[in-house]
């Protein structure tokens, strides 16, 4: 609590925190806590299930980011698969609406994921930047930055709203902030290490400074 807090004294303008099934992360009263200490926004990473969607809806976070989720997996693994799950995300966006909370889905940044987030009635997309930020090889990096771009343009003409994260840090979120179609970027586990070091606020401010200069 005190670390959302700080972060969001030093500028940050959302809180992101992700509610899994088996609660291995945080519990159900830590978004309780933060719901009612935020004064930003509060992102919800969560999977479309019914216990977790009715905890959204009864917490009612400004955001929810509908993410895969394997029980094994440490983080995060890749992005929704939107196509072939359109009928069931397209329930959990419904139910998440009829709260009042904007939905975004955290999809690869490839067009047909795209349309079938766009056909869900989702908000927005937040594009799974984790393949360019894995890539050492200067010259694949990017290409690879390149397809995140082409996926931002082309959900902006669709008319949805573009997020960006996963595996971004100081090293590499200036090409990611130059792209002007994405508004917001979700960054966790380098502030985090980062704050480690200098504590929150100053790992906060160092990471927004970056943004800052590379979107000009």
């Amino acid at each position: 609590m005190a670390a959302a807090l700080a972060a969001e004294k030093a500028g940050a303008v959302g809180i992101v925190c992700h509610l899994r099934e088996d609660r291995r992360h945080i519990r159900d009263d830590d978004v309780r806590r933060l719901r009612d200490s935020v004064t930003t926004k509060l992102d919800l990473e969560m999977a479309a299930t019914p216990d977790i969607i009715g905890v959204a809806r009864r917490i009612r976070p400004e955001l929810a980011t509908l993410v895969p989720e394997r029980r094994r997996e440490l983080t995060t693994e890749g992005g929704l698969d939107v196509v072939k799950y359109a009928r069931k995300i397209r329930s959990a966006v419904d139910r998440l609406h009829d709260r009042g909370i904007a939905v975004s889905l955290f999809v690869d940044p490839v067009r047909e994921q795209i349309d079938a987030s766009r056909e869900t009635g989702a908000d927005m997309i937040e594009i799974h930047t984790g393949e360019y930020a894995d890539e050492r090889d200067a010259a694949r990096r990017r290409k690879l930055l390149a397809v995140v771009r082409r996926a931002a343009v082309y959900a902006r003409s669709l008319g949805l709203g573009v997020n960006a994260g996963h595996g971004l840090n100081y090293v590499n979120i200036a090409p990611i902030a130059r792209i002007a179609e994405i508004e917001e970027v979700s960054i966790g586990h380098a502030v985090i290490a980062k704050a480690l070091e200098v504590g929150i606020e100053k790992a906060v401010r160092e990471m927004l400074g970056l943004i800052r200069c590379a979107g000009g």
